[in-house]
């Protein structure tokens, strides 16, 4: 099978030095190479479609591969709206696509958001106690 990976670079090293980890998308087992963010990882075993635009329903994918543009966004062991572009693979990470994600930009997605610094921190305060 042809790769489309570079295999040897002359920062990175050589690819077949590098460990490989299994990962799931979609219920699905695939490799890739430590430190491989999801997008390249997923764009070396030839997956192109990360998610559905939220209004159309069209397919998107990796776009700026740099965290900027927000669709490349994927659930990863349960946690929506992950930019695959920026995100490392781990040894059994389950990542999920194929939703629609929610907006990366609409504020009522974040709840009610505190008015002081001091509402900020007793907010992160009782996340942290209710979390032990």
């Amino acid at each position: 099978m042809t790769t489309k990976r570079i295999v040897n670079h002359p920062v990175l090293g050589e690819l077949d030095k590098q460990e490989k980890v299994t990962f799931q998308f979609d219920g699905n087992t695939y490799e890739g190479y430590e430190n491989d963010t999801i997008a390249s990882a997923l764009l070396a075993n030839g997956i192109r479609t990360l998610r559905k635009h939220e209004e159309t329903g069209n397919p998107r994918g990796i776009y700026c591969n740099i965290g900027h543009c927000y669709e490349c966004r994927v659930t990863v062991d349960g946690a929506s709206n992950i930019r695959a572009c920026l995100t490392p693979i781990k040894a059994n990470m389950v990542v999920e696509s194929g939703k629609v994600q929610p907006s990366p930009l609409d504020p009522s997605n974040e709840g009610e958001l505190p008015k002081t610094y001091a509402e900020f921190k007793r907010r992160e305060e009782q996340q942290k106690n209710a979390k032990k």
